[in-house]
């Protein structure tokens, strides 16, 4: 009997692991900007249709908008209809769970806890690291986390992933985070209104709201907290979620979206004028210079999948678990190992 392997097919799309896709994306690069990733054959079937959910006004998502005009999705295989999606995120998950979107991407800190309460949703991909930022008021002596104590915190709402995640980040600083800090929820964009009625001493958000806020206040803040250095530089924050039924169905297509928004990640932070010229029309009050600098502050060359995938939502899981966000019977492991799916392997 023979018992040798079959021969390694580079023109089979379902067989390129995730070292092969990178490897063609940085090849892709190095062609030039006006190039993309071209998995071999992906015209030998009719192009499976996906509905993806995704929020166009987050601007560190733009590897889907770029996944779409560059062509990335096609090439694999796939024709994507990209759905616009304003609700919360268990509005999506449920979307998700119940057929109304086959994939669909959102930040990892607001996602742990719907999922933990059972959604029929899969984590498969990632697109980045990176994201949310707290800066301190200088007037008010918030220069670094220990000046926080005694401070209050201005948000966006009381579940948004910044707060969920600098809780967690001052609860393992030592903190007791319902008694040393106070948050204050705000409109996003009135948050340093807040500022300069001495109401909140530091803010908690995402970009591009912190970056406008810096740009607009100069010389107000410092930065104490971002989601992209220290023990997150290397973390995911963005992540790919496919209903269950999907990947149980069509693993392969599941698969094909992965390696499609990998390979515009890596389009992005080889290429982040391109990427920001592509993304602007969602966000046209943004100048395009400002996306150029927003995009190459987030780590899209992070994007993991396979075992350090569901390795790195596990180290999440322990975080919100630690804070209280996930109730104490909850285990992290288990947690993990359910939500999260290799797709690629």
């Amino acid at each position: 009997m023979n018992n040798k392997p079959a021969p390694y097919d580079a023109t089979n799309p379902a067989a390129w692991s995730r070292r092969d896709v990178l490897r063609a994306a940085a090849s892709a690069a190095l062609v030039g900007a006006g190039s993309a990733v071209v998995v071999p054959n992906a015209w030998s079937a009719p192009p499976r249709k996906v509905t993806f959910a995704w929020s166009s006004i987050a601007f560190c998502l733009s590897p889907v908008a770029v996944a779409q005009e560059r062509g990335f999705f096609e090439q694999n295989g796939l024709d994507v209809e990209l759905i616009n999606w304003g609700g919360s995120t268990d509005q999506l998950l449920e979307a998700l769970a119940t057929g109304k979107a086959d994939v669909g991407v959102g930040l990892i800190h607001r996602w742990l806890k719907p999922l933990e309460a059972g959604f029929d949703v899969k984590i498969v991909g990632s697109a980045h690291g990176g994201c949310l930022r707290m800066i301190g008021v200088n007037q008010a002596g918030v220069k670094d986390i220990n000046s926080l104590k005694g401070k209050t915190i201005g948000v966006s709402d009381q579940n948004s992933p910044a707060k969920n995640f600098f809780g967690i980040h001052l609860a393992k600083k030592g903190f007791n985070i319902e008694k040393d800090v106070e948050w204050r929820v705000y409109p996003a964009d009135l948050l340093d209104v807040a500022v300069k009625k001495g109401e909140i001493q530091a803010i908690a958000d995402g970009d591009p709201n912190i970056f406008l806020i810096e740009k607009r206040n100069k010389g107000v803040f410092t930065e104490i907290g971002n989601s992209a250095i220290g023990e997150y530089k290397d973390k995911l924050c963005c992540i790919l979620g496919a209903r269950g039924e999907f990947v149980r169905n069509d693993k392969a297509s599941a698969a094909a979206v992965v390696r499609a928004v990998v390979q515009a990640s890596e389009y992005v932070a080889e290429n982040p004028n391109e990427a920001a010229k592509i993304y602007a029309k969602y966000s046209p009050k943004v100048p395009i210079e400002d996306l150029r600098a927003l995009l190459t502050s987030l780590t899209y060359h992070h994007h993991p999948s396979g075992k350090p995938l569901r390795d790195e939502v596990e180290f999440f899981a322990r975080d919100f678990h630690t804070a209280g966000v996930l109730k104490k019977s909850t285990d992290p492991v288990r947690l993990a190992n359910h939500v999260t799916l290799d797709v690629l392997s």
